[in-house]
């Protein structure tokens, strides 16, 4: 199978899936098929799927994931002794952990097509993904609460896990409890590694855009919980601050400079 049989067959699939949307016609563009096959993975409920369609899935994701260009976490410069900034698709980085903005749900993002980065990993790693965080929850018995995190495995991303953090939800003016919770984002997500071996982790912005924490504020956090906590604990687990945003970027490249 090519790319596009394997994405007409993944789309053909989800469509039988639910009867709603039998009628539905697959769009004949490359762009448009794209967008439904997404779309339709991120409506679906974490159900079980056949070991064809996994295999078709698995094959499909990775090769688009090589086709947009997989950056090694042993090519970056630091920009500090184990820390380093990087620009750029997290679903793209190869290293052995990177961190998802989640919701309390902890089961991606739902909506169709959606640009946070909730939505991309889930895309990306694959219905597992949902399945994975749905087993956890139900262990749980409630949703998850801020500050705290969960570990996966990658699945079909370039990383070996996901780590999974539900920040702050800013609502008015910030507070010292939204800026206390991100901060135990960070060091949340930074034990739960170590308990892992993890040696690279990536932190995408916790809590900016949706949730709208101020870009400066989160960054500022941000460093400061991650070197508290190396200094602390001693730990030599690198540091990857991922940003999407040229703001980001030079917010981030601003305070790594300034020490």
């Amino acid at each position: 199978m090519n790319q596009q049989e394997r994405r007409i067959y993944l789309i053909q699939e989800l469509l039988k899936e639910n009867r709603a949307y039998g009628e539905m016609k697959i769009p004949e563009t490359e762009g448009e098929q794209k967008r439904l096959l997404r779309g339709l993975m991120n409506v679906r409920m974490p159900e079980p799927a056949g070991e064809e369609f996994l295999k078709i899935q698995d094959a499909y994701l990775q090769e688009e994931i090589r086709r947009k260009g997989i950056t090694e976490a042993g090519s970056l410069v630091p920009v500090q002794d184990g820390i380093y900034l990087w620009q750029g698709d997290i679903t793209t980085l190869r290293c052995d952990a990177i961190v998802n903005a989640a919701n309390s749900q902890m089961l991606g993002c739902f909506c169709p097509n959606h640009g946070c980065i909730d939505n991309a990993i889930h895309t990306f790693s694959g219905i597992q993904l949902r399945a994975a965080c749905a087993k956890l929850m139900e262990a749980q018995g409630e949703e998850e609460k801020a500050g705290k995190a969960k570990i996966t495995p990658a699945f079909n991303l370039p990383c070996k896990y996901v780590l999974h953090t539900v920040g702050p939800i800013v609502r008015g003016q910030l507070t010292e409890h939204d800026k206390r919770t991100l901060a135990s984002c960070y060091r949340s997500c930074l034990e739960l590694a170590e308990k892992h071996n993890v040696k690279s982790i990536a932190f995408c912005c916790i809590s900016t855009g949706e949730f709208h924490f101020p870009n400066d504020k989160a960054a500022e956090i941000a460093v400061c919980a991650v070197k508290e906590y190396k200094k602390q604990t001693k730990s030599r687990v690198e540091v990857i601050f991922n940003v999407f945003k040229e703001l980001d970027k030079e917010i981030y490249r601003r305070l790594l400079s300034a020490d």
